[in-house]
């Protein structure tokens, strides 16, 4: 590969790395070609960019994103290296652990950058599943803040739309 096309894969990976919200590193090495080919193929459908990268490459990518600190990543660029890119966040977890059911091992999570927090090493696939989408949070939230109300106009509907009713509704609720 040429210094130019080297440049050119760096600055792209920079761009990349800038962008992405959720990043997880992954090593694929042992899988063949004909898994590989299906990883790709599930990833495509569920949105994840899978892209396997040079670790050199990839590090001076890291190295070259101004706003953020990949720098705990740097030790687990050895082997084969993919880049699993979406917008979900247990997303490629999700993935990760139905693959393995079908297809052994692999891929094996490194590590993973979800929304500027950083997760090391495999063990948390399962913790990353778990993990709510900001838009699930912020559901949830609204929900909490809406119940409250909800059970005022429930009171006022079923006391007769009367102060009196009211206190009478709740008192038997209480009781």
């Amino acid at each position: 590969m040429q210094k130019e096309q080297k440049a050119s894969i760096v600055e792209e990976l920079t761009e990349t790395l800038t962008n992405a919200d959720v990043l997880y590193l992954t090593d694929t090495a042992d899988l063949n070609a004909e898994n590989i080919s299906n990883l790709r193929r599930i990833c495509f459908k569920t949105d994840i960019q899978l892209r396997v990268v040079k670790n050199t490459l990839l590090k001076k990518a890291f190295e070259q994103v101004k706003d953020r600190d990949y720098s705990e990543f740097y030790d687990l660029l050895k082997g084969p290296t993919a880049l699993m890119i979406c917008e979900v966040a247990n997303a490629p977890a999700k993935v990760i652990k139905d693959f393995r059911k079908k297809n052994g091992k692999k891929p094996i999570l490194k590590g993973a950058w979800v929304q500027d927090s950083v997760y090391i090493g495999d063990h948390l696939v399962d913790d990353l599943i778990n993990i709510k989408s900001k838009e699930q949070l912020i559901g949830e939230i609204i929900g909490l803040l809406q119940s409250p109300a909800k059970n005022v106009i429930s009171a006022l509907q079923s006391g007769g739309n009367t102060i009196a009713g009211l206190v009478k509704t709740l008192q038997e609720r209480e009781s």
